[in-house]
């Protein structure tokens, strides 16, 4: 069975705050998010839109992408999530659904 991993940007209403992630569901996850309701750093900042992802099938390339990604400057993570979502729309939904299910986007390979 495939085994699918997700490093992921959200971001806040106004994108003033970035925060930076590692989860195998990436739909449970975002619902975590959006409630509000687990105390921490996104509930606090509000942040609950999802602006960047990458796919992995190994969990331990996810977890180093991730350390990785909250080592790079502001400006940096910039310019990665305006490299495919200049809009900073929410990319969760239309977007996401069919990427996971077909597994597609691994960084992995």
């Amino acid at each position: 069975m495939y085994k699918q991993y997700w490093t992921y940007i959200v971001s806040n209403k106004y994108d003033t705050t970035l925060y930076i992630g590692v989860t195998d569901n990436i739909e449970r996850r975002l619902a975590e998010h959006r409630s509000g309701q687990i105390p921490g750093f996104t509930q606090k900042y509000n942040c609950n839109k999802l602006v960047y992802y990458e796919t992995y099938s190994d969990i331990n390339q996810a977890i180093e992408r991730e350390k990785q990604l909250k080592k790079w400057s502001r400006m940096k993570k910039d310019n990665l999530i305006d490299s495919i979502n200049k809009d900073r729309k929410d990319l969760f939904g239309e977007e996401i659904s069919p990427l996971a299910a077909l597994g597609r986007n691994d960084k992995s390979e």
